[in-house]
Parts: C-alpha cells; structure tokens; sequence
C-alpha cells in the first residue's frame, strides 16, 4: 500500500536516549509531507493529461480509420466509375460502328440504285434518239419524195381552174 501525507504526518518515532532532534526531525517531516503532495498533486495532473491526451489519440485514431475506409470506398468508387466509362465508351464505339456500316450500305444501294436508274435513262435516251432518227428520215424521205411536187401542180392547177 502506498505511502500518503497523512501517515507521514501521523507517523510517530519512539524517543530514546541521545536520539534526534525531535524539531528538526518535524521540520524535516513537514518539508516531506509538502514535497510528497506536490508529486501527488502532479501526478494526478500527468495521469488527468494523460487521460485526455488518450482520448484525443483515440479520436484521431477514429478518424484515421475513417478516413482509410473513405479513401478505400473512394478508390473502389473511381475503379468501377472508371469501369463503367470504359464500358459505355466500348458500346458507343459498337454502335457508331455499326451506325457507319448502315450508312456505308445505305449509300451503297442507293448509288447502285442511281447507276441502275442511269444505265435505263441511257438506254431510253438512245431508244428514244433512234426512234427520233427514224422518224426525221422518214419526214426527209417524205420530202424528198415527187409527190410533194405533184400535189403543188395539183393546187396550182386547180387554182387555174378556178
């Protein structure tokens, strides 16, 4: 059991014969007990600081874990957000692909659809052209022909006649 003021202050000496100087053996006491209750004093102060200063380094241990844990949350958050934008850039890369490979087919028939439509036009041009010819020559047949001449005598005649 440890030592207190009180039993320093309590403690009495048996006298003998040629012993101590009782006064300055209670000067000597009385400068103890003031000595030992300082120490307590400032041991109870330690033991209250170290008290606190426990309880500060258990909050901030609290909050260092906490913060591992954000973090950790926050990296997994940023992995699988990164994840995602990777996915979601693939699809639309997929569907710009085959966006562009329907677009490459629809001009494809159409063009083809255009070069068909130009090899008919070209051929009615060139059947329409010979059938054109044709009937000039005919008309220049015609012309050329003597009975233009005998129907100008016939209504020249027939004016005379008149």
């Amino acid at each position: 059991m440890p030592l207190k003021p009180l039993d320093i202050h309590n403690k009495e000496f048996t006298k003998s014969f040629r012993g101590y100087n009782e006064d300055e053996v209670n000067e000597f006491l009385d400068q103890i007990i003031k000595d030992f209750e300082a120490l307590i004093r400032e041991n109870k102060e330690l033991e209250n600081t170290v008290h606190q200063l426990e309880e500060r380094l258990s909050h901030f241990t609290k909050i260092e874990d906490t913060l591992g844990k954000s973090i950790v949350v926050a990296q997994e958050a940023a992995e699988e957000l990164k994840n995602n934008a990777r996915k979601e850039a693939q699809l639309i890369l997929k569907e710009a692909e085959k966006n562009a490979d329907r677009i490459i087919n629809e001009a494809l028939t159409k063009a083809r659809k255009i070069a068909i439509e130009m090899e008919e036009l070209k051929k009615r041009a060139s059947i329409y052209r010979t059938r054109f010819r044709t009937l000039l020559e005919a008309q220049l047949e015609m012309l050329g022909n003597d009975e233009w001449d005998k129907i100008a005598e016939f209504d020249e005649n027939e004016e005379a006649v008149s």
